[in-house]
């Protein structure tokens, strides 16, 4: 809440589905206007009132009668949603509006008549520090990554004089980057079942596929999390598949928008092109969907990426690194002390709790937001 202009009259949240964005809306509600406040109103898409009225007309009423904050939830779901945002944005000038979107729609790419007009946020899953602190109910601030570079064994104390933070971090590894894990005793199948919605609703209806394809989407996303992180096969991909090398292509494109793929080029390249590397979003999705013993250094690898890839952009790495941040810092994502360093890359250790130099505790980095 804090990263966002809030005077902007047109926002949009985006993200992948179980990331928050329904409590996200109703927790800026209660704080800034209460719950007999008839100045804003969260209304969700879901409702069957909007099969007969429009979202334009709806807007209009509720300004006309002192309305001023108007939260949309899943705004995708209506019919030609960003034609009407923007009529609501040019006709009812006193009335701001906040809306909540599947990662999947590309705003200012798919809709021209919104460029300019709408500020769009990605909500993110909860990082390690947030984790952290729910659990703890302690409030560790975040960091900067050139402060975690500089910094990293006094940030290390500081926490380990309030809390292990190794004794949480499995734990995060495996339930903490979705927030229904406070409230769902069954993490991984109803996690489960949240990545069949992200496929069967958020890619399908907004990408507009054919429901006769979800089964070659399903088993892609099975196939590539079962074959390790190097580059994928393509063309062996479309055998298995029965489908062209173009729409392995797309549709991996299509899982990584939904939050449920990362793809990791290197230097220089980028989509369509083949990736270099590719991991499934996060660590929870790797516990879910594992058939057997999750690989630590896939794990540790994965994790690092989640870290950071909101802020930073993540590339394939070199002999000497596992991946190269932003253009310039080489890291090296490591289970073990290496026996041999090079001065310019930044070793990141996933079992230990705090570093020394070049040596840095991987949990440290869940702290960058």
């Amino acid at each position: 809440m804090d990263e966002i202009d809030w005077r902007r009259r047109l926002i949009g949240i985006k993200g992948s589905r179980g990331v928050g964005k329904t409590t996200f809306l109703l927790q800026y509600a209660k704080e800034n206007f209460g719950p007999r406040d008839r100045r804003c109103l969260y209304v969700n898409m879901n409702n069957f009132f909007f099969q007969g009225q429009t979202l334009f007309q709806f807007a209009s009423e509720f300004a006309r009668g002192g309305g001023q904050v108007l939260l949309i939830d899943q705004v995708f779901k209506h019919t030609d949603w960003s034609h009407e945002l923007r009529m609501i944005h040019d006709k009812c000038p006193k009335l701001r509006v906040v809306f909540t979107g599947s990662s999947v729609m590309r705003l200012k790419e798919e809709n021209p008549e919104l460029n300019g007009l709408v500020d769009s946020y990605n909500l993110r899953g909860f990082s390690f520090r947030e984790y952290l602190n729910l659990k703890t109910g302690l409030n560790f601030k975040a960091y900067g990554i050139r402060e975690i570079q500089n910094r990293h064994e006094r940030i290390s104390q500081e926490v380990m004089a309030k809390v292990d933070p190794l004794e949480h971090f499995r734990n995060y590894l495996h339930h903490g980057y979705y927030p229904f894990f406070l409230n769902c005793s069954n993490f991984s199948e109803q996690l489960l079942k949240t990545v069949n919605m992200m496929i069967e609703v958020d890619i399908l209806l907004i990408k507009q596929i054919d429901l006769k394809y979800l089964s070659k989407l399903k088993k892609l996303l099975y196939l590539l999390s079962t074959s390790g992180t190097g580059a994928p096969n393509v063309s062996q991909l479309a055998t298995d598949m029965q489908t062209s090398r173009a729409t392995v292509m797309n549709y991996i494109k299509y899982l990584s928008d939904a939050r449920l793929l990362n793809m990791v080029y290197r230097q220089g390249e980028e989509f369509p092109k083949k990736p270099s590397g590719l991991y499934l979003h996060n660590t929870n999705l790797m516990y879910a969907m594992s058939t057997g013993q999750v690989d630590e250094q896939t794990l540790m690898e994965t994790f690092f990426q989640n870290a950071l890839w909101g802020r930073h952009k993540v590339q394939a790495g070199d002999r000497s690194s596992t991946f190269i941040v932003d253009g310039k810092q080489r890291f090296r994502i490591c289970l073990e002390q290496p026996r041999r360093k090079n001065t310019d890359v930044l070793y990141t250790l996933s079992n230990i709790p705090e570093g020394m130099n070049q040596e840095i505790p991987l949990w440290v980095y869940g702290f960058l937001y």
